[in-house]
């Protein structure tokens, strides 16, 4: 019973194992679909009020409007994000109404200092006066490195600095932005695979000159930590009027796999209009990959393993074949008839008798006995009578 059970048992066994891998692949596929369903989900843009409220301008003050190199002010500001990271800078050749012509290569750079905005908006910083680079007008420039891409230029007089007229503008009219720049637009699913991350910025501009500016170009760069932003040139078709503003949109694109706190800086004639922060999530989809190829392979080198297995190994019977008792032929008795027989005597060999017909064909004679020694009805076999 216990032979028949084991017997029974064995093949199930084979079989659960045989099918294990495909129990695995299975699985992993069906993980691997229900993660794009989940990504797919996730990259739908989340529905959301129509217009948002207008968050409060950030305003800055300074303690003082003039020192000389080795002084120091205190700076302080309202009305920021909370939570931000505010860059105080003292940089040359600028003005509040052009911004910081040349960017931050106009500024103190190593003397600069961050700042930290609390939970109602305000900010408050010692900053040390040091000469910028390029000769006054000068700034406290004071800018977000991260959440909003604010942006404020208090007019500041660092004593003993030169002083030089800010350089005009190379067209006739003369952009400048009215309104907090954007980032528009969605990667995608594919960014979580390492495809490229795309944006647009989205900002307005206004012409401050005298002259229309037909298809201005603009310079679009990303900058990724300590590093300076490398910009490439963007032309946007269109005109905008003297007096008049225009909804500008230019691409911008990070190369494959990046991801991180990324800053995107648009500008226009040298100067520098606007800087977006831009948070770029980590292609998860990669890591999730390799963990599936990590579970797919081995089974799959398992199934195969298993398939080879089958095929030059022996054979396994699946169940225990009943035996077959087979009874090992006679030998030919070498005994004498016993004397005491009695009857007539057995026919010879293809000789029929009265009671048997003649068809024919010779009378088959049983190897293991002699035609002499044949038991009859009337005489018993020898056997047990020696």
């Amino acid at each position: 019973m216990t032979s028949s059970r084991t017997g029974r048992g064995a093949p199930r066994a084979g079989a659960l194992l045989a099918a294990l891998p495909r129990l695995l692949t299975l699985l992993a596929l069906l993980a691997l679909l229900a993660l794009l369903a989940l990504l797919g989900l996730l990259a739908l843009p989340a529905a959301g009020p129509a217009r948002a409220e207008e968050p409060p301008k950030p305003r800055v003050a300074l303690s003082k409007s003039e020192g000389g190199k080795g002084g120091e002010i205190t700076v302080s500001g309202s009305g920021w994000k909370p939570g931000a990271l505010l860059m105080l800078l003292v940089c040359g050749q600028a003005a509040p109404d052009r911004g910081v012509i040349g960017g931050t290569n106009s500024c103190a750079n190593t003397d600069g200092r961050a700042a930290t905005v609390d939970a109602q908006g305000a900010f408050s910083r010692k900053l040390p006066v040091a000469e910028p680079p390029e000769p006054c007008p000068c700034v406290v420039h004071v800018a977000g490195v991260t959440g909003r891409a604010d942006v404020v230029d208090v007019p500041f007089t660092v004593a003993g600095h030169p002083t030089a007229p800010l350089p005009e503008s190379s067209a006739a009219g003369r952009l400048a932005v009215l309104a907090s720049a954007r980032l528009e637009g969605s990667s995608g699913v594919l960014v979580w695979f390492g495809a490229p991350a795309r944006r647009e910025v989205v900002v307005t501009v206004g012409n401050l000159g005298p002259d229309p500016v037909k298809d201005p170009v603009f310079e679009v760069g990303t900058s990724h930590g300590v590093f300076a932003p490398q910009y490439e040139e963007r032309q946007w078709r269109g005109t905008v009027e003297p007096g008049r503003k225009a909804l500008v949109k230019l691409p911008v694109e990070l190369p494959a796999g990046a991801h991180g706190d990324y800053r995107v800086s648009v500008r226009h004639g040298g100067k520098v209009l606007v800087e977006q922060p831009w948070g770029v999530p980590r292609p998860w989809g990669v890591t999730l990959f390799w963990v599936l190829l990590a579970v797919v392979v081995p089974a799959g080198l398992f199934r195969i393993g298993m398939a080879v297995v089958d095929r030059v190994g022996p054979e396994v019977p699946s169940a225990r074949a009943p035996r077959v008792h087979r009874r090992p032929p006679r030998r030919p008795s070498t005994s004498r008839p016993s004397a005491r027989r009695t009857g007539p005597p057995a026919p010879a060999a293809g000789r029929p008798t009265a009671e048997q017909p003649t068809t024919g064909r010779p009378t088959v004679v049983l190897p293991w006995f002699t035609p002499e020694s044949a038991p009859s009805e009337n005489s018993p076999t020898t056997k047990g009578m020696s």
